[in-house]
């Protein structure tokens, strides 16, 4: 069983940056694949970033360049850098992790894009 808890989401102007942090409980936490999802209001939920045990990334298409994925397998925690926020990233950005169809989710971070 893993425990996860988001945070560092907040109100921010476009073009602004934010940094998420999602920490870990339970065993195993090396192991899993870390990912960062978001869903917007009205939209399903889609995949923004995620990286493997052995700290292999990838990326939407849409943050490819602006966003950051990267753990700490030591804090058993995954972060995500957001730079150059655009008011469509506006969304509750949820922690995931998995490991050979095993599913964990976080409670949800919001994250507000606004002038």
């Amino acid at each position: 069983q893993v425990q996860l808890v988001e945070s560092g989401g907040g109100l921010v102007q476009p073009g602004g940056s934010l940094s998420l942090s999602c920490a870990a409980s339970g065993s195993g936490f090396t192991f899993y694949t870390m990912g960062w999802y978001r869903q917007a209001p009205g939209k399903q939920r889609e995949l923004v970033a995620r990286i493997s045990s052995d700290y292999n990334t990838r990326y939407a298409d849409s943050v490819k360049g602006r966003f950051t994925i990267s753990r700490d397998n030591a804090k058993s925690t995954v972060y995500l850098q957001m730079n150059s926020l655009k008011p469509e990233d506006t969304a509750v950005y949820y922690c995931n992790a998995n490991l050979v169809g095993l599913g964990y989710w976080g409670q949800g971070t919001q994250v507000t894009v606004s002038s």
